[in-house]
């Protein structure tokens, strides 16, 4: 079907048809797609801890696993020790192998091979035949999630080892054509069982073939129906979800106490992975992908879906186009880095705790199953609002709607000179070269003769007590009490003075006052020195002044005071507060721009009760997923909206390794019970599963051991 033909098919149907039916499908297939490889490592969680407890208990009597092989279960074609040796082998080895998905197919073929033989050897049990049925989907497809199979999977294929590319196309065939095929057998294989039990059909032998025992008891007119489902892989989730309660059904009238779990399971893989060949499920499945998703290629999508620019992948760029992703509309993201970076725990980058690569994100990633969503690399430099076209480098995109989620940077409240001595942190290379920058300072302590320079090489001053300045002072005490405890030969890490200097009255002037206390309280007992009331007014290489007649002698100054929100006001000619902060009315618009949005730190929006909305990242979200919203009910031909209102979901800072403060409003906490709900936030908001698990291992490597494995130096040393 051409993109045309199509076009045609899909103008047919009603706005409301074409928006809410792709919100449904994306939606659906984004929660499978968040639940199966969890329920993956489940199902073979269960199946293995089963099978190895057998082999288990053969293990530990062998003289019984004997006897019962010679006279108990016998096999005709085998002698009794040699199927022992080789069933208990596969019952202890091949479950591990499942679990952790390593040799997963060879692992479930193993293991269905010795259930077939019990089943036909010995007692035939529906146990068995669940077992059979949930690991030939193993055999076929793999193990997906979090497994070491998917993890070489693409190294494999085009390596140099023998073999590699057909058992990779083999292994590849079977995931794409010979798994749908075994969901087609299972829905078979359930409706005759189904069948059976009503009483429409009968089999020779049936409970060696069929788990009739598991359904004896159902009504035969639910069976009936259940059967015709599964025959014509009709909504084949509800069909699974109405076996389980079918089944559960059962087992609470107590017509089947033994009812195991691994009915449910198997139901389950046929709710997440769905009917496989020869489904009206199917044909709904494609119809709606050449009709309604157009998922596959960028080129595909129509175009004359509206298209949608959205220039920033923060936090509230990145919110908004995760919603747009899902309405018939073309996207184009822009941003100057290829990555999403997770700004609240970048000072643990300048403070050796965490790697570049456990912050951040590759953009492209977060996208690649969405065929409407493109991601280019550039750096806006002008916006014309009149032809809705923007420049980026040497090229130029039209745009329908313009959502500006540009950020900020530092801002050194028109001392810019200061900035080659005062670093802020915004990007990766400013956290890397912070890094670089206070790492290289006991360095040059350790080899300086001068006892005048060490005092001053071991001076650290951050300028800025909000979230920010107070983060990093706590994590550089931290760095110099523990983290380089014991490195350094002529010089003592612990005796660095961290200086946090605040022009206010209190740290954290954000936080109510009692929790701005408990943190002072918490910096002081690292031996951070807090300047209240101390406004800097002059920043050199070798020294810091503040007020008149006040200066501190350091080499390393941190700038954690301010920021000035990026030039998006200046390409549309448009009203800015004092930050930088384009002017927008209730609907996040820009004033004199219909289809032109600000979010982020590059609005200056007052939807906070009358109050300006702060910059950060929750507000940054909930504006990209109101502006979504908004474009939303424009595709709807629906203009009633309601203005943005922001809500605020809480504040919360560290300080160190084990006190923090949280303010939610209704609820004020501090100390270790806030430092762990700040670290719960904060591993949650992250993007990827992989990034999850890096920073957790990481920040347990360096709570348990003290010690923080990215000390590394890097860029050019501008001297000694």
């Amino acid at each position: 079907m051409t993109v045309d033909q199509s076009m045609l098919q899909e103008e047919r149907l009603s706005p409301f048809l074409r928006v809410t039916l792709r919100i449904w499908v994306k939606t659906y297939r984004s929660i499978i797609g968040l639940i199966s490889p969890v329920f993956d490592l489940l199902v073979r969680l269960f199946v293995a801890q089963t099978i190895f407890r057998s082999g288990v208990v053969k293990l530990s009597d062998w003289d019984t696993a004997l006897s019962l092989a010679r006279f108990e279960y016998p096999v005709a074609w085998m002698a009794p020790e040699t199927a022992a040796v080789i069933g208990v082998t596969i019952e202890i080895v091949a479950p591990i192998l499942l679990l952790i998905g390593l040799l997963t197919r060879e692992a479930a073929l193993a293991i269905l091979m010795l259930l077939v033989v019990s089943q036909v050897e010995y007692v035939p049990t529906d146990l068995n035949l669940w077992l059979i049925a949930i690991l030939g989907w193993f055999v076929l497809r793999g193990a997906k999630g979090f497994s070491f199979d998917r993890a070489v999977a693409g190294g494999l294929s085009g390596s140099a080892l023998p073999f590699a590319d057909p058992i990779t196309r083999f292994f590849e065939y079977l995931t794409d054509k010979a798994a749908p095929a075994w969901l087609l057998i299972i829905r078979i294989w359930l409706a005759v069982t189904l069948l059976v039990v009503a009483g429409l059909t009968s089999v020779t032998e049936a409970e060696l073939f069929l788990p009739v025992k598991s359904f004896a008891g159902i009504d035969p007119i639910i069976a009936i129906g259940l059967a015709l489902l599964l025959v014509v892989g009709m909504v084949i989730p509800l069909t699974g979800f109405a076996l389980i309660v079918a089944l559960s059904t059962l087992a609470v009238m107590g017509l089947h106490p033994d009812l195991t779990l691994y009915p449910m399971l198997l139901f389950g893989l046929m709710i997440i992975f769905g009917a496989g060949y020869l489904s009206v499920d199917r044909m709904i499945s494609n119809w709606l992908e050449h009709n309604i998703l157009f998922d596959r290629k960028y080129e595909d999508v129509p175009e004359h879906w509206p298209h949608i620019v959205v220039v920033g992948a923060g936090f509230g760029g990145l919110a908004c186009v995760a919603k747009l992703k899902n309405l018939p509309v073309r996207i184009t993201l822009v941003d100057r880095h290829n990555y999403h970076l997770f700004q609240p725990l970048l000072y643990q980058i300048a403070t050796a705790a965490l790697s570049p690569a456990d912050v951040a994100t590759p953009i492209r990633g977060l996208f690649r199953n969405d065929g409407n969503v493109r991601v280019l690399l550039g750096e806006v430099s002008s916006v014309d609002s009149k032809t809705k076209t923007l420049t980026y480098g040497q090229n130029s995109l039209d745009y329908d709607h313009l959502v500006l989620a540009t950020g900020a940077s530092h801002s050194y409240f028109g001392k810019d000179e200061w900035a080659p001595y005062a670093p802020g942190l915004k990007t990766i290379e400013d956290g890397v070269s912070v890094r670089a920058h206070v790492l290289r300072a006991f360095e040059r302590a350790e080899s300086s003769n001068d006892p005048e320079r060490v005092k001053r090489l071991l001076t650290f001053v951050i300028v800025g007590a909000g979230p920010t300045g107070v983060e990093l002072a706590g994590a550089i005490a931290e760095l110099a009490h523990q983290g380089l405890k014991d490195e350094f030969s002529r010089i003592d890490p612990a005796q660095a003075q961290i200086i946090l200097v605040q022009s206010g009255d209190r740290i954290l002037p954000a936080f109510p006052e009692d929790l701005s206390a408990h943190a002072a309280a918490s910096l002081g007992n690292l031996g951070v020195d807090i300047r209240l009331k101390s406004r800097v007014t002059d920043i050199a290489a070798d020294r810091v002044k503040i007020g008149d007649d006040v200066e501190i002698a350091t080499e390393t100054v941190l700038w954690a005071a301010g920021v000035i929100a990026s030039p998006a006001g200046k390409w549309l000619d448009a009203e800015t507060d004092r930050a930088g902060r384009v002017a927008v009315d209730d609907y996040l618009r820009i004033a004199g721009h219909e289809n032109v949005f600000a979010i982020g730190d590059t609005a200056g929006s007052n939807a906070w009760d009358g109050n300006p909305v702060p910059g950060l990242a929750p507000a940054a979200k909930q504006a990209g997923v109101y502006v979504a919203n908004y474009i939303q009910k424009q595709l709807l031909d629906d203009k009633q909206i309601a203005p943005f209102q922001y809500k605020h979901q809480g504040s919360l800072a560290t300080i160190g390794r084990k006190s923090a403060v949280a303010d939610f409003g209704f609820m004020k906490l501090h100390g270790a019970l806030a430092w762990w709900l700040w670290g719960a936030v904060h591993v949650g908001f992250l993007s990827g599963m992989r990034n999850r698990i890096a920073v957790l291992v990481n920040w347990i490597w360096s709570y348990f051991t003290l010690q923080l494995g990215i000390r590394l130096i890097t860029g050019k040393d501008s001297g000694a």
